[in-house]
Parts: C-alpha cells; sequence; structure tokens
C-alpha cells in the first residue's frame, strides 16, 4: 500500500534534547562468535510499554556445519516475538509448532503459565554458510493474563501491513500504528514496526501510544536535535510529536511501544511475573523436570536435551 499522505511527518524534527526521556546504550554479549547487544531491560527503562526485552542478533555469518542451537528452556509471563532481517530459524516448541522462522515474519508465542521452546539452525541450513541478523523481544503481559494458555501465531510477511512512500517503507509487525494493524493477536496495546529509510527521508512517531521508543539497527537519524547512530535505543515522552530523519546513509529502525502496564516486573531467567511468587514456581516446576505430569514439556520433535536450571 501506498504512504498515507496525511502521514507525511511535518511536525517537528524537534530541537531540545528533552524530547528525549533516555538514551539506552546496548550492552554487548558474545556468545561464541555471534553478538548480542541488549537494550531492554536497561538500569534506567525496563520497559518501553510492555517490551520488556530486546535483543539484537548480529549481524553474524556462520560457516558451513555451523549455527545456533537455543535448547529448550521455559518462559511464563510473557510473548516472544522473534522477527529476522536475514537467515532462518527452526522454532518448536511444547505446543507441537515447527516453524522456520523467515526474514520479514511475525512468530509471537505466549508463554502465560508456562511454555517450553528452541531455536536452532538445522538440517539444510547448516549445509552452506548462512548469515544471522535479527531482534528477539519479550512482550510482559498483563497481569490477568499472565495463566493464560500457552499460545503460537505465525504471519508470514505477505500477510503484514507494509506501507511505502517518500523515501520509507514500514512494516508493522504487532499492534495498530499509521492508520494499520497487524493481524496476530496482541494481548495488551503496542505497536511494533520494522522501518527503512532512504537518506534523508523521515518518518514521525506514531502519536496514539503513550510510551514509545526507537532503536536504530543500521545508519543514523536526527531527533530533538541530535544525530543518533547505530546501537542506540532512545525513549520518547509521551505526547510530543515528532520525526526522524535518517542520515546520508539512510536508516533501519525498530519502533516500539504501546501502553504501560500496571506496574514494574520481576525477572529471572527466562521468566517473567508480576510477584517473585510466581517465579519462584516455575523455578522449582523446571527444576522437578517431570516433562511428563508436571506443568512443563519439551518440545515433541526435540526433547532429547534441554536448558538446565541456573544455578543463582
Amino acid at each position: 500500500m501506498s504512504w498515507n499522505p496525511a502521514l507525511d511527518p511535518h511536525c517537528p524534527t524537534g530541537d531540545s534534547i528533552d524530547s528525549i526521556e533516555t538514551v539506552i546504550v546496548p550492552r554487548a554479549r558474545d556468545l561464541g562468535g555471534f553478538e548480542v547487544r541488549r537494550a531492554l531491560p536497561a538500569p534506567r527503562r525496563q520497559m518501553v510499554g510492555p517490551f520488556i526485552f530486546f535483543d539484537q542478533m548480529g549481524p553474524a555469518e556462520f560457516v558451513t556445519g555451523q549455527g545456533i542451537d537455543v535448547r529448550p528452556h521455559p518462559h511464563i509471563g510473557l510473548a516472544t516475538v522473534t522477527y529476522l532481517y536475514k537467515g532462518r530459524l527452526h522454532h518448536r516448541d511444547s505446543l507441537g509448532t515447527d516453524q522456520w522462522i523467515m526474514p520479514g515474519a511475525a512468530n509471537w508465542m505466549i508463554a502465560g503459565n508456562g511454555v517450553t521452546h528452541s531455536e536452532r539452525t538445522d538440517g539444510e541450513a547448516r549445509r552452506q554458510p548462512i548469515e544471522m541478523f535479527g531482534i528477539q523481544t519479550w512482550v510482559a503481559l498483563p497481569e490477568e493474563r499472565e495463566d493464560d494458555p500457552a499460545a503460537f501465531e505465525h504471519a508470514g510477511s505477505e500477510t503484514l501491513p507494509f506501507i511505502e512512500g517518500e523515501g520509507k517503507q514500514v512494516r508493522l509487525i504487532l499492534g495498530d500504528a499509521y492508520g494499520e494493524s497487524a493481524p496476530v493477536s496482541t494481548t495488551s496495546e503496542m505497536f511494533y514496526a520494522d522501518a527503512i529509510l532512504q537518506p534523508g527521508a523521515a518518518i514521525p512517531l506514531p502519536d496514539n501510544h503513550e510510551d514509545r521508543g526507537v532503536h536504530v539497527v543500521e545508519g543514523s537519524v536526527t531527533v530533538a536535535g541530535q544525530t543518533f547512530e547505530a546501537g542506540r535505543m532512545m525513549v520518547f515522552r509521551p505526547g510530543d510529536q515528532l520525526s526522524l530523519r535518517a542520515g546520508d546513509q539512510g536508516a533501519r529502525l525498530m519502533l516500539l511501544g504501546g501502553a504501560t502496564l500496571n506496574g514494574p516486573r520481576h525477572i529471572w531467567w527466562n521468566f517473567v511475573a508480576s510477584s517473585k511468587d510466581r517465579i519462584d514456581a516455575a523455578k522449582e516446576a523446571w527444576r522437578a523436570g517431570d516433562w511428563a505430569h508436571g506443568r512443563f514439556r519439551l518440545p515433541p520433535g526435540d526433547d532429547q536435551e534441554f536448558t538446565p536450571l541456573p544455578e543463582r
């Protein structure tokens, strides 16, 4: 679809750093030749809207025979979103889902009361070199949804709203923004979008959400009188009408946010919850390892190993 002319960013690009509430510099971790940069949670910001975890994976290139092996592990109290720019991942979960994650698709797994999943580059994916580049995020669930049954939805790139024009392309992955709605069933008010800007192109921040953040994946943008290079996340004040303008090399951005939840969340390992008791119960269930009758199951087709509970 074409870009909506009403959304052409005539709003100011901002002339005050006060428009930016927080600038986050992601922490880098080397996972054996594969770099991950974590923006959320951060010391000054646990969440942006309901988004509580944000990891940039790569870019990295694996030689033939190598790849990613994230063994089966549990989640509670959150929904995961895996979005790829390059590469592919094999997702299996305890619901019986067996899905290859491809670039541009939305893969939404609600953990609720408990789910187990794995993500690997296996089979054909290891028979040739493979590039891997993408974002993994967690969305904290509203308190009344924390005990929901687990669920998984896949939406191919062709089913997601795609807006283009005036030097920009936006794929809406979750929620609603710019007059469009993504087809995935979300758990609270949110938006999540992949935006590509040509040099000098501008894009407004969605103005229908309380919390709004932008992660610069590639290139650079100018906003509120400052230029931000790749590897920075900016969180903006609610209500300010602002746009971001790409630098001379253009930019790729992830836009995210939504309504804030009713309070902070506890995070331990892969568990998110509104109370420590919920996390303690999940710890004991995973430690027990009763895959046949307990709270957690292992994914069919990937049930020969699992990630042990951390000793901390």
